[in-house]
């Protein structure tokens, strides 16, 4: 493989053709590995993929991320690479932000004009929010001593290869709360007779609601969403028992914290008042992404030297991103880059007929690039 662009178009059509979920990426994982071994890079194979390619004698060392896994979708593209794996996609591109760090690889490990140590990091299962924990729980942090790291996603419905971020609050955390209800089942004709769980149930969906709407700050930027009502009802049979899940977004630990404690507070009231008993399961799956100062203001010098359209203050993403747990060990930066606007390019991330965008791989690649060389300029000595 070289950093030519019909070799990172080739890598990333076969990527997008066999696409495998989190913590599966046995293939993907193996394909990376040999480049990198290629190159000549020192090759680490653990949770991940780590490359590490040194240059000059400074002791400076920075971490670059791409995230390798796909999801849980059965395709509906019509170009001539789709997946032949049925029921699994490449819908969140990363596909391409794999391609885009082997090129940076490349480029780099055949003219390293740096001075210090690039961490190459390729990441399992970003999508369920596990992969960054499951490589710094293996050492990464210890194995792999960075002074910065870095991360791209590229975004549908922007301008190709716009540039966004900001400093501080980048990404907002993501909780899975699941709260069952345990009342007193009964025919349908004697609702008197029973607890029915089921109006208890639809009770608890309406004052969470009162979460963001009334004990949050206004602008918070906080979502509580009811996804799934489950009960073990029948036709003429009230349910005794009744199950919601649901999905949690907050741009602040302490607003994370408000909701998980409003949430017990609320489901407690409402079960005390019918004479029922509740449970309350809030899982944190995602916790805040939250961008340095120091990092974000590099990346952006870089992408404004390379003539990049840069918006420096972007307005925070509601989507989770677990690269948040590198962030919250090490200063760094979380970047959106353009993928298009129009067809495949512009429809949403986990779309069944969305598609990163090729012309990307040159701008992401040399973005990569670009950022070594001013974090870790060469000195001459």
């Amino acid at each position: 493989m070289t950093a030519d662009i019909p070799s990172l178009v080739e890598f990333r059509h076969d990527l997008h053709r066999h696409p495998e979920l989190g913590f599966d990426e046995s293939r993907t994982k193996a394909k990376v590995a040999a480049v990198l071994r290629y190159l000549g890079l020192e090759v680490h194979e653990g949770v991940g993929v780590v490359g590490v390619l040194k240059s000059g004698m400074g002791n400076r060392a920075i971490g670059l991320r791409a995230d390798m896994d796909a999801l849980p979708i059965r395709e509906q593209s019509s170009h001539n690479y789709v997946s032949n794996n049925p029921g699994v996609m490449h819908a969140c591109g990363h596909d391409g932000h794999t391609s885009m760090l082997l090129g940076a690889a490349t480029t780099l490990a055949n003219d390293p004009n740096f001075d210090g140590t690039v961490v190459f990091i390729f990441q399992p299962n970003e999508e369920l929010g596990l992969g960054a924990q499951a490589m710094i729980n293996e050492g990464f942090l210890e194995n792999f001593p960075i002074d910065e790291v870095y991360a791209i996603h590229n975004l549908p419905g922007a301008p190709l290869g716009q540039v966004s971020t900001r400093d501080g609050l980048i990404c907002s955390s993501e909780s899975i709360f699941e709260i069952t209800i345990s009342g007193q089942g009964g025919h349908a004709s004697m609702p008197q007779k029973g607890r029915d769980a089921i109006t208890i149930g639809a009770e608890l969906v309406s004052a969470l609601q009162t979460i963001v709407s009334r004990k949050l700050a206004p602008g918070a930027g906080a979502v509580v969403s009811v996804t799934e009502f489950l009960t073990d009802g029948q036709r003429n049979v009230l349910p005794g028992s009744a199950t919601l899940k649901g999905d949690a977004r907050a741009r602040s630990p302490k607003d994370r914290q408000d909701i998980e404690k409003y949430m017990r507070q609320i489901a407690k009231g409402i079960a005390t008042m019918h004479g029922v008993s509740v449970a309350v399961d809030f899982n944190t799956e995602f916790i805040e992404t939250i961008n340095a100062a120091d990092p974000t203001k590099g990346l952006i010098n870089t992408a404004q030297s390379m003539g990049l359209e840069t918006i420096p203050n972007r307005d925070p993403m509601s989507f989770s991103e677990d690269f948040a747990h590198f962030a919250a060990a090490v200063p760094g930066c979380f970047m959106l880059l353009g993928n298009g606007e129009t067809g495949a390019h512009g429809q949403p991330l986990h779309a069944n007929d969305y598609d990163f965008n090729d012309d990307l791989l040159p701008i992401g690649r040399d973005l990569w690039v670009n950022l070594v060389r001013e974090r870790l300029p060469k000195v001459d000595r």
